[in-house]
């Protein structure tokens, strides 16, 4: 049976935050979604215009009505804009038995107020007490628990001082409070202390972040999940929502929760495209003529890839065998270190290039790709830098992204001249597998 989970929070118009987020992040998981609406907004990437709450009794009625015929596995709160709602609502959930994921939504992102002064002690005593875990953003916790949090440490005391207000646990997210880089997330649970880390995002397209990330963990919860877990979960689909957010309106654009089902949707394509793109090299009998010595090695992203396990390539390399071109084995995701960090590289630049084939380096070869009318750039990898040769797989990443930037735009072809004890190479860069392949093989057909 599809676990399933009741949201109950406001609309946003606009679609990037609210229920319309909650539910689209449901749905990515693999969580049946269900809904009762608080408020309708009119709001849009850059603000809130209007808020109009649904009657107290038509919020208990979805409530109860969705509990009475589908049941609940797990509930997420999000805007509960007035007392009334804030009671009805704690009333209702008191009936079930079921996690709760608690976001006290009280600013928009664009600092519109959604949650009035009078409520904010009725969320304290109603549905604090009640849920299983809050997950309130800086601001709101500071707020909630009047005091100030300047550093991780600050966070960690308001967390360990929510929860004396009858959560069980309590996660104090750091998305308002970057440390080095980092956003860290503090959660305090059975009387200890856990963080969760990720990259710090620098991103207007971050609407809708809060709701996206606590649904998240509702989602994780109404299949069974133990906390950890879901939180774990949860940021890992948050940073990828964030990273791949929607550029659409004038202010802060949404993030985007179908980013997660869309990878986990094109996983059997990507494999299918290179299983193609494979048997295109080993049955061309120009192939050979392009295989360097360190032999070859194809990468395709997801396209949605931020690591290199959503990236596929063939474990072990493509061999030249004397005359003719085999793979040593089927593409799997993971497989190469260097290629596939190449490729992320290069999908931060510009995320339709989603593949790299490495070939023989030869002035034959980038003469052929200059008449062919590729567009061609390279690095020094004598210039590399000492931090960036000190850590393993970092080169070609770094060559990609210098070589781009040397020509202001992203190129088929990218090539280095080697330095000590390592062969020079030319990459080629493209939006498929099939894509590279097609372009490597006809530099290779015009190879003496």
């Amino acid at each position: 049976m599809i676990p399933r989970a009741l949201t109950i929070a406001g609309s946003d118009s606009g679609g990037g935050a609210g229920i319309q987020a909650d539910l689209k992040t449901f749905a990515s998981l693999g969580v049946h979604g269900m809904s009762a609406v608080t408020a309708i907004t009119a709001q849009n990437t850059v603000g809130v215009e209007k808020i109009h709450d649904v009657p107290v009794d038509v919020i208990r009625s979805q409530i109860r009505v969705v509990m009475e015929d589908i049941g609940v596995d797990a509930v997420k709160t999000g805007m509960l804009h007035s007392e009334e709602i804030v009671t009805a609502v704690a009333e209702e959930l008191k009936k079930g038995e079921f996690p709760i994921v608690v976001d006290p939504v009280m600013i928009a992102k664009s600092g519109a107020i959604l949650l009035k002064p009078e409520a904010v002690e009725a969320v304290k005593r109603e549905i604090i007490p009640i849920a299983t875990v809050i997950t309130p953003n800086r601001r709101e916790a500071e707020y909630l628990a009047e005091t100030e949090i300047i550093n991780l440490d600050d966070a960690r005391r308001v967390a360990k001082k929510l929860s004396e207000l009858g959560p069980d646990a309590v996660i104090v997210k750091g998305g308002h409070m970057p440390t080095h880089g980092e956003c860290i997330d503090i959660l305090y649970w059975n009387g200890s202390f856990k963080s969760f880390s990720g990259s710090y995002i620098e991103s207007r397209t971050d609407h809708g972040t809060g709701c996206t990330f606590s649904s998240a963990i509702a989602a994780e919860l109404a299949k069974g999940k133990e906390l950890i877990e879901a939180v774990e979960v949860a940021k890992k689909f948050i940073i990828k929502a964030i990273t791949f957010g929607l550029s659409i309106g004038k202010g802060h654009g949404p993030v985007n929760p179908m980013a997660w089902l869309e990878n986990k949707a094109q996983r059997y394509d990507v494999l299918e495209e290179m299983d193609k793109a494979i048997r295109i090299l080993e049955s061309n009998p120009h192939t050979p003529r392009i295989v360097p010595e360190v032999q070859m090695n194809l990468a395709m992203a997801l396209p949605y890839a931020t690591d290199r396990s959503e990236v596929a390539a063939i474990p072990g390399r493509i061999v030249n065998l004397g005359g003719s071109v085999k793979a040593s084995s089927p593409p799997r995701f993971g497989a190469s270190k260097h290629v596939s960090s190449a490729v992320l590289a290069l999908m931060k630049i510009d995320s339709s290039f989603r593949s790299i084939l490495n070939i023989r380096y030869s002035l034959e070869a980038l003469k052929a790709a200059e008449e062919i009318g590729y567009k061609v750039s390279f690095y020094d990898r004598t210039k590399e830098p000492e931090e960036v040769k000190n850590v393993e797989g970092a080169t070609i990443p770094w060559g990609v992204k210098t070589a781009i930037e040397k020509a202001g735009r992203v190129v088929d072809i990218v090539y280095h001249l080697g330095d000590v004890g390592k062969e020079p190479m030319i990459l080629v860069l493209g939006t498929s597998a099939t894509n590279v392949v097609e372009k490597a093989l006809k530099i290779a057909q015009r190879l003496p």
